[in-house]
């Protein structure tokens, strides 16, 4: 058996950010925290933790740390079922923290909105960690989340993938920066394109390289590139022509009383798949949430097409 003040002492280290950190969050001493620490790794005879400037777990740290926050679920969930607990008496559970990783498109558009009465009715609170969706996996890998949004299709061990919707992305771009954009007889040319700056959201973010890939066969293409990592900042300055940027249709439905934006390449888009992965046993607060997140992406995203996608 696993000490239950060991582990906690690990997730708080790892939570926390450090040891002295945890050692205030758990009232203990440092040197308590370091024991709890040092026995927990002798037991399992590997190290948990990576030492230095800053704390890290090492990959079976990691694995306990996903451990210790499954463990916390399901134990707020007994609680709750007990005969006699103080919500089977009519009082209020107390809320549940699950943390999970979206990319900032997908957040912004129909994940809390379908996500929200479930949170309200169920009294779940969300810890969410924002990445693009290529990268939200390694969230879920190393345990800081219970589930991500993810263009990934592949499960692991221990884990479902399941298939969420399209994200349908247009490149949109100010029209007076579209004008340079294009030749005399009116035809945009990729080579005046690619003279004007792109707008991307983080240096993960490859929707501009796969839309140049599909609709213009060039592989690896150089060009300027502002990086504008929020997403209504991001919608502003495309408005005011500092480049040309990938926008899911769902912004573009609600873009009312805006400035004004036109489509580079009408009817032209990349379509990128989304699955929600999560851990194939989890606790009924979990499941909740995959139930909302699933009805949520049937509701509001569209269905999976076979061309285009990344």
């Amino acid at each position: 058996m696993l000490d239950a003040r060991q582990l906690e002492a690990l997730a708080a280290v790892l939570e926390e950010g450090g040891f002295g950190p945890a050692a205030k969050a758990l009232n203990l001493t440092l040197a308590a925290i370091s024991l709890r620490i040092k026995g927990l790794e002798a037991a399992l005879g590997q190290r948990l933790l990576v030492r230095g400037k800053t704390v890290r777990a090492t990959p079976a740290g990691q694995t306990l740390l996903a451990h210790v926050k499954q463990l916390r679920l399901m134990e707020a969930d007994l609680v709750h079922g007990l005969p006699g607990s103080r919500a089977q008496g009519g009082a209020a559970s107390p809320w549940q923290s699950l943390g999970v990783a979206v990319n900032a498109d997908s957040l912004a558009s129909w994940f809390l909105p379908g996500v929200a009465t479930t949170l309200a009715r169920y009294r779940l609170l969300l810890d969410i960690a924002i990445h693009d969706q290529d990268h939200t996996l390694e969230a879920l890998k190393n345990g800081d989340v219970i589930g991500c949004v993810s263009a990934l299709a592949q499960a692991m061990r221990g884990c479902l993938a399941e298939p969420l919707g399209v994200m349908r992305y247009r490149a949109m771009v100010a029209p007076a920066l579209l004008q340079k954009c294009r030749t005399r007889a009116g035809a945009v040319s990729v080579h005046r394109l690619l003279a004007q700056p792109a707008l991307i959201f983080d240096r993960k973010d490859a929707l501009q390289d796969a839309f140049l890939a599909q609709h213009f066969g060039l592989a690896s293409p150089q060009y300027p590139r502002h990086f504008v990592p929020a997403v209504d900042a991001f919608e502003s300055a495309l408005e005011h022509g500092m480049g040309w940027g990938m926008v899911p249709e769902q912004f573009l439905a609600r873009r009312v009383g805006r400035l004004p934006l036109e489509e580079l390449l009408p009817g032209r888009t990349v379509d990128v798949a989304l699955y929600w992965h999560h851990w194939e046993h989890e606790p009924v607060s979990a499941q909740r949430l995959t139930q909302a997140v699933k009805a949520a992406a049937q509701t509001l995203l569209a269905e999976r097409v076979g061309a285009g996608n990344l």
